[in-house]
């Protein structure tokens, strides 16, 4: 597997995250008004042009060939992952986000509140953030630290404390369209590496489905399908929704939560009038340290 191909990937997300705040404010399913500008130029110019509604709704019809359902996904499971974090803030000491990409979550979040925060990703990544930050910002806030690592090969506890984190931290991890890019050695791995994580800790990931790994059940996404684990083999982990909370108690965590997509579509899409279906591939789990 090409580790560039994986951090190319990154893009995506942020360039949802763009277009959305093209939409009226009561239609829009994030709010992020950096993310245009963490992108590069010709992604932005990309996202002008969506100002426009038409060429906007062509835009997401057109996401929809390579994965019908994942605008509404990604979208979602960003809505998702800020409200489970504003409402665990006053209870914590520090955020880490694994697969940070080009996610802007820590700098607007420091607008708001003065606790470490943590972005890890592959050197390529972190290296690519770095530039963007100073471009965008002037440079990191002294409450965030860029952590360059892979996940495959790499400590992360190690890594994460040459920066500055203590185990004794009650910290929120967050691990956003990750754990498919991994195998099931390494996601064991960075659980028992969390077993350390401080009482209290929280823990929001997401999942893709282990029966479209396997090719079971393709939910429809068969181009998906085809360029994920045919031809380029990117995907590699999956669980069942049922399995979730046995297999993460193991390293000491408990399930408080899952939303699948009909639950998100309800909880975010529904309330803007907007007809967006979101893809049955994709779940997001919430959970607590014990």
């Amino acid at each position: 597997m090409s580790r560039n191909m994986v951090a190319q990937t990154a893009f995506g997300p942020m360039v949802l995250a763009a277009v959305e705040q093209n939409e009226p404010p009561e239609r829009r399913l994030v709010d992020d008004d950096l993310a245009n500008l963490f992108l590069p130029a010709p992604l932005r110019w990309l996202v002008t042009a969506t100002r426009v509604a038409p060429v906007r709704r062509a835009m997401i019809r057109a996401s929809e060939w390579s994965g019908r359902g994942l605008w509404a996904n990604l979208a979602c499971r960003k809505r998702f992952i800020g409200d489970k974090l504003d409402e665990a803030l006053p209870g914590i000491e520090a955020v880490v986000i694994l697969g940070a990409g080009l996610d802007t979550r820590p700098y607007r979040l420091t607008r708001r509140v003065r606790i470490p925060v943590f972005e890890v990703d592959l050197p390529v990544n972190i290296a690519r953030k770095l530039e963007t930050v100073r471009r965008v910002l002037g440079g990191p806030p002294l409450s965030v630290r860029l952590v360059a690592l892979d996940l495959e090969r790499d400590d992360l506890l190690t890594s994460l404390a040459e920066h500055g984190f203590r185990t004794d931290y009650r910290a929120f991890f967050i691990c956003e369209g990750v754990t498919q890019y991994l195998s099931e050695e390494t996601v064991r791995r960075t659980l028992e590496g969390l077993r350390a994580a401080a009482p209290g800790s929280r823990l929001l990931f997401t999942y893709v489905r282990r029966d479209f790994i396997d090719g079971t059940n393709r939910y429809g996404t068969r181009t998906l399908y085809r360029s994920v684990r045919e031809r380029r083999q990117l995907w590699h982990f999956g669980l069942q929704p049922e399995e979730v909370g046995d297999f993460i108690a193991a390293y000491g965590w408990r399930l408080v939560e899952q939303a699948g997509p009909d639950d998100l579509v309800r909880r975010y899409v529904e309330p803007t009038g907007r007809k967006l279906k979101a893809s049955q591939v994709e779940w997001s789990a919430f959970a607590e340290k014990v």
